[in-house]
């Protein structure tokens, strides 16, 4: 599996878009220089040569994959040294460690792992036999407190109203199993599915659910017992089997409709709506304006009725959604709207909605007659700089039909490592400036439909397309050298003859 070169996997699609709600931290000075070697360091520097050998004296050890390039990689750099600190006093020591993927030698490492993005942080269980995504804050203390509940059981035992009242908080969410002994297929499949889950969800077990505060309190079990922060607060499932239950906690810990506004507590459901598998619906509106109760409402509505047809629901206050504006290429002139997005990149749109609208229009979604939403900027009538400017009505045939070789970068405006690319894919392009065959491009991917050919996890991301229509993800380094050398490496000659150059076409 490839490594993409992005700082934005779309595991942490959501922190991208509502990132104006977290606090800011500099990209340079002191907090953001990359960690240098040191002998009081407490984070462990590992690669391909000792990665096994320390990896296998570890019943718990956290990796973290970073590339030095990587501006939210710097970010965390400094708080994770200072978690790593804490943690090597704990009883017993919680160790953590970095590997620099972006080195040409722990490829395979990352490779291993998966690692599609920057930072990647991954949980090594049992001598590495078990592996984990890390799923927690990004910030010290918070580090600190997730791995030691992570080390711990995977589910606690309640023996007292004191053990309930201290695990089960009011604005989280906690699966509790009630059972008459702790053992049996119902305790061990759950305490497997503990195990399995422990990275996204807090556990805990007893054999009374009168030291439970909410539900049922006569019931004798087996039975699980979901609490959460919302909807009906407390929901009861009864069935053990792995899937049937691993499901039934991952559909019951969503709210029905997911909050996009400035609340921090609602963050972690942000990051499943976006991440999640399901079509996902979002209606966009001011959360201050005189129609916001009837909107809401009606969205709530529409999603009891339709919540059993694999749609996500999302309800976003336009002052909080900005990130989501930029990434989804909506305009505030649109609001209210709603806007449909599906995993095959399928969109549908419905702008300047009346509350009335919401029912009806998610009906005729569902029954297929609604027309797909396209974005394509208009073709530039000047597009004479040395890297061309494509947009999505033209990019099959200016780059995939072309007879030429192509390579193409997706941007986004507002992406920090794409300005630093520019001046880059600019040197690149003057370079064979006197080559007909090469042509260097880019396309705002937020203002334009990217094909289904190309897997755009984050910005930027560059494809290579051939004379002949071969396809590859570029994944080399970032220097005008690299790049040009993997033109000139992959380049082919005119295979088809043209009226007119694709210069002329763009």
């Amino acid at each position: 599996m490839a490594i993409s070169r992005v700082c934005v996997s779309s595991a942490l699609l959501a922190l991208l878009l509502f990132s104006s709600l977290l606090p800011a931290k500099a990209d340079e000075g002191a907090a953001g220089e990359e960690a240098k070697a040191t002998e009081e360091e407490a984070v462990i520097t590992l690669d391909s040569s000792n990665f096994d050998e320390v990896v296998a004296k570890h019943s718990f050890i956290v990796v973290e994959f970073y590339a030095p390039w990587c501006g939210h990689c710097k970010n965390l750099a400094p708080e994770y040294e200072k978690a790593a600190s804490v943690l090597s006093k704990h009883d017993p020591p919680i160790v953590l460690a970095k590997v620099d993927a972006n080195e040409e030698k722990n490829k395979e490492l990352a490779t291993r792992f998966e690692v599609q993005g920057f930072p990647t942080i991954k949980i090594l269980r049992n001598q590495g036999n078990s592996v984990q995504e890390y799923k927690g804050p990004r910030e010290a203390d918070g580090i600190v407190d997730y791995l030691k509940k992570q080390v711990g059981p995977a589910s606690a035992e309640i023996k007292t109203t004191e053990d309930a009242s201290n695990l089960i908080g009011d604005n989280s969410i906690f699966i509790v199993g009630v059972f008459s002994e702790y053992s049996g297929n119902e305790f061990e499949n759950f305490m497997a599915v503990a195990e399995k889950l422990r990275s996204d969800y807090s556990f805990g077990h007893t054999l009374d659910a009168k030291l439970l505060p909410r539900g049922d309190l006569k019931v004798k079990g087996p039975l699980v017992r979901l609490f959460k922060p919302f909807d009906e607060l407390v929901i009861d499932s009864e069935d053990f089997q792995v899937e049937a239950l691993e499901n039934f906690v991952e559909v019951a810990s969503m709210p029905l409709v997911t909050t996009f506004d400035k609340d921090p507590s609602n963050h972690p459901f942000l990051l499943k709506f976006f991440s999640g598998s399901n079509a996902k619906a979002m209606l966009f509106l001011s959360f201050s304006g005189e129609k916001f109760d009837a909107f809401k409402s009606k969205f709530r509505e529409a999603a009891e009725l339709y919540k059993e047809k694999k749609i996500g629901f999302l309800i976003g206050d336009l002052e909080a959604s900005q990130g989501a504006f930029q990434y989804f290429g909506l305009k505030e002139d649109q609001v209210p709207l709603i806007f449909i997005q599906e995993n095959d990149g399928q969109k549908y749109l419905k702008p300047n909605l009346e509350p009335d609208h919401i029912t009806s229009w998610l009906k005729d979604y569902t029954d297929g007659i609604l027309t797909p939403y396209r974005k394509s900027e208009p073709i530039p009538e000047d597009n004479n700089e040395p890297v061309k400017v494509v947009v999505g009505d033209s990019l099959r045939d200016v780059v995939l039909n072309s007879g030429k070789n192509v390579l193409l970068e997706f941007y986004a405006p507002w992406c920090g490592h794409c300005k630093k690319l520019a001046p880059i894919l600019e040197e690149v392009a003057v370079s064979f400036k006197n080559d007909d065959d090469v042509v260097i491009a880019k396309m705002d991917a937020t203002a334009n439909d990217v094909p289904k050919e190309f897997d755009i996890q984050g910005y930027p991301t560059m494809y290579f397309s051939s004379a002949s229509g071969k396809l590859l993800s570029y994944e080399g380094g970032r220097t005008a050298e690299d790049i040009i050398d993997f033109i000139n490496k992959n380049k082919e000659t005119k295979t088809t003859s043209h009226s007119e150059s694709l210069r002329d076409e763009l």
